[in-house]
């Protein structure tokens, strides 16, 4: 297109950064929620991004998970959902999120538009 910036293409043939910010990264698309005491809400975006992209846990098996918005994320499909959701619960349990109380994370594959 006139006037676009064109980088050299590569393997990919990816001829712009918008090839860089593609919306589509894992193939899915989950919700994730949490429970303290008796409250039930969208997990904050700040602590899935804690969580996700600096997870202290050591455990490579999480590698594959990117925060998209609050109580959003996406993940690869070698993601066990179960392992995930437990392991976000006591992490962030243990980093106090829940104020003294447990922090329980409930995982689902979010609902498809349409």
């Amino acid at each position: 297109m006139p006037g676009e910036k064109q980088g050299r293409g590569g393997a990919s043939g990816c001829r712009y950064a918008g090839c860089y910010t593609f919306r589509k990264v894992y193939a899915r698309k989950l919700e994730a929620e949490i429970t303290i005491g008796s409250e039930r809400r969208a997990c904050p975006l700040e602590w899935l991004d804690s969580f996700c992209m600096r997870n202290f846990t050591g455990s490579a098996e999480f590698d594959d998970t990117l925060p998209t918005g609050e109580g959003r994320l996406e993940a690869g499909l070698g993601v066990d959902l179960v392992r995930l959701a437990d392991a976000m619960s006591e992490w962030f349990t243990k980093r106090g999120k829940g104020n003294g109380q447990a922090v329980k994370v409930e995982l689902r594959e979010a609902e498809k538009p349409g």
